[in-house]
């Protein structure tokens, strides 16, 4: 950092000139150490606390362009103000290639102290100015580093409490199962897989989360394909042999899919409960945008849906879908006019944004 009273290092074999330069530069601010030689003003460079250097071409030994590459290669090293007494602008423009900051020409006529003065200020300016940008991009560059590794660190902690989720999620769907298979009831058993199906459907966010770059979002059409998968497995016998899906790629943040992955566990295990009385069926699910919002259907092709006698009209499943839909701010209606029973839920890709209270938007 440039102190209050910056020194210039004056390098010129001109004694006579060097004490003008003394004088004038004194009077102006600077402290001012000379060095007759290229040599001699290296090693006074390398004692440090030099702001900026005036360096003259012709000298004996080492001369001005020689010494301005040994200059240049000392690290943080000061601006350099190339000092030459010819009016030949090769010599100039072959220093400010090299690498200083400015140049001036000596004069006869008395001008040079000052000319000299304007040209150290400048190129203390600009040296200061460069140095702050270049701590402001080195704080940039690390600030965007430390914000890198917490991120890292971030995705690793969320990767690892989704993986440790799913896996105890997993857990209880599997003990589920294992009750549900040594369950003598067929009301408990029904209860038990219904219980083991709404387990998975939460478990399966968990590890799509722990297997994707992204935890923002989940692919719900890849997310329903796992979970009919393991509704599939744990359906009695043949059951769910036939249960199809049709579904569009689609991203949505992952509380949504949980709540998708219910309502299709609760209706596909409805349409397998009662949907074929006699045996078998196809169940199937279909999923597809519809402008901004999103469409899913489950239907099936068996005995119908009686408001009356049909246990779906009633019980724990209809609470269920009708809060998962809440949580949609979905609409879940039932097509009349197809020859089974289908049920349709419309809902919004994206969480619509919480509405204003009439107070907050009076203030």
């Amino acid at each position: 950092m440039t102190s209050a009273t910056p020194t210039l290092l004056y390098i010129d074999d001109d004694a006579a000139l060097a004490r003008l330069v003394e004088r004038g530069l004194t009077r102006a601010g600077y402290k001012v150490v000379h060095a007759a030689s290229g040599q001699e003003g290296l090693d006074r460079l390398a004692q440090g606390g030099i702001d900026v250097v005036a360096l003259d071409q012709y000298m004996p030994g080492l001369d001005g362009l020689d010494t301005l590459e040994q200059i240049l290669k000392i690290p943080d090293a000061p601006p350099v103000v190339f000092v030459t007494a010819s009016q030949d602008s090769a010599i100039a423009v072959t220093a400010l290639k090299a690498g200083a900051a400015d140049y001036l020409v000596k004069d006869v006529r008395g001008e040079f102290i000052p000319l000299l003065q304007v040209a150290v200020n400048g190129a203390v300016r600009r040296a200061a100015i460069q140095k702050a940008r270049d701590e402001a991009e080195a704080e940039v560059h690390a600030s965007r580093d430390r914000y890198a590794a917490l991120a890292a660190e971030r995705e690793v902690l969320l990767r690892e409490v989704n993986h440790r989720v799913g896996n105890s999620l997993q857990i209880i769907a599997s003990l589920l199962h294992l009750q549900a298979n040594s369950a003598s009831q067929q009301d408990v058993k029904a209860a038990l897989t219904n219980a083991m199906g709404r387990v998975a459907a939460v478990a399966q966010v968990h590890r799509r989360l722990y297997t994707s770059h992204d935890f923002k979002t989940v692919m719900l059409n890849q997310y329903l394909e796992a979970l009919l998968e393991d509704l599939r497995r744990s359906a009695e016998g043949n059951k769910m042999s036939r249960l199809t899906l049709k579904a569009a790629p689609v991203e949505i943040d992952p509380d949504r899919a949980v709540a998708i992955g219910i309502i299709v566990n609760e209706l596909v295990m409805n349409a397998v409960k009662y949907a074929y009385p006699d045996g078998a069926g196809p169940i199937h699910v279909e999923l597809k945008p519809q402008g901004d919002d999103l469409q899913l259907a489950i239907s099936d092709e068996g005995v119908g849906f009686d408001d009356k006698a049909d246990p779906r009209g009633t019980g724990m499943g209809q609470r269920i879908v009708a809060a998962m839909a809440a949580k949609l701010d979905a609409g879940v209606e039932r097509d009349p006019d197809h020859s089974g029973t289908r049920f349709v839920v419309r809902f919004a890709r994206v969480s619509p944004a919480p509405a204003k209270s009439t107070s907050a938007a009076a203030s």
